[in-house]
């Protein structure tokens, strides 16, 4: 099982500097002069907060040659600092889980010793009850990350299925999503992968962080073409990480 952890921010490409160059190239200078500032975590943070590099990704038609993390991270961040999530290392983490989750295989819930997948929290709830203590850990930060990555990116869906066919709706989410997160936050290994302040910060403020993604999806398709919601967005960046994976 693999663990999400805040490392967008170091993890950008060549073309997400080309893209900032372009935007903000005559206030920064030289692609040497981007490297340097990105190497500062103080300046890197200062840059990436520069609202015109999120008009430039939401106003630019056609293939946008940026990296996924980069994409998500600046979308993610402008999106919380609306909603008053100011913690840069919160939106770095959700930047991080929709990038790994844009790939369908990723967002599985893989438990080492089980055949299968767990799909659904009731599987999940179930391993808990014979996992060992580090894989409880995995376990209950998937279904956190899976409670978050659902009702924030899928809310309609959820209410659809809720009001249509008895399925689980948004609250049964934020309270999932915010148990295990909690419960998570005072795990050793959230201290061992210095997690602790993301888990508590999300626990505090699922529901906050939740219509923070809402909005983000909503603002997106409010710019008046259906392709450019937040779950195409999402399928369109899982078949450029298909790409790439194939490559």
């Amino acid at each position: 099982m693999k663990l999400i952890q805040s490392n967008c921010r170091a993890r950008f490409a060549a073309d997400d500097i080309e893209f900032i160059l372009s935007v903000l190239g005559g206030k920064i200078g030289t692609a040497e002069c981007l490297v340097k500032l990105l190497a500062d975590e103080d300046s890197r943070d200062l840059i990436l907060d520069d609202e015109a590099l999120l008009h430039a990704l939401l106003e630019r038609r056609g293939c946008l040659k940026v990296s996924s993390r980069f994409y998500f991270y600046i979308l993610v961040r402008q999106a919380f600092r609306r909603s008053d999530i100011q913690e840069r290392v919160v939106a770095d983490y959700v930047a991080e889980l929709l990038t790994e989750f844009v790939l369908a295989e990723r967002s599985r819930c893989v438990v080492p010793g089980q055949t299968n997948p767990l799909d659904y929290f009731f599987e999940m709830m179930a391993a808990l009850k014979t996992a060992d203590d580090r894989t409880s850990f995995y376990i209950r930060v998937h279904m956190g990350n899976y409670s978050l990555f659902l009702s924030g990116v899928f809310p309609e869906r959820i209410r659809f299925r809720s009001e249509a066919k008895g399925f689980p709706d948004l609250k049964y989410y934020e309270g999932v999503g915010r148990t295990q997160y909690r419960v998570a936050s005072d795990h050793r290994l959230a201290h061992q992968y210095e997690l602790t302040e993301v888990f508590s910060t999300l626990a505090e403020r699922f529901g906050a962080t939740r219509l923070a993604l809402n909005d983000l999806a909503d603002r997106l398709f409010s710019l008046g073409d259906t392709d450019y919601s937040l779950e195409a967005l999402l399928q369109a960046h899982r078949l450029k990480g298909d790409r790439e994976a194939a490559n």
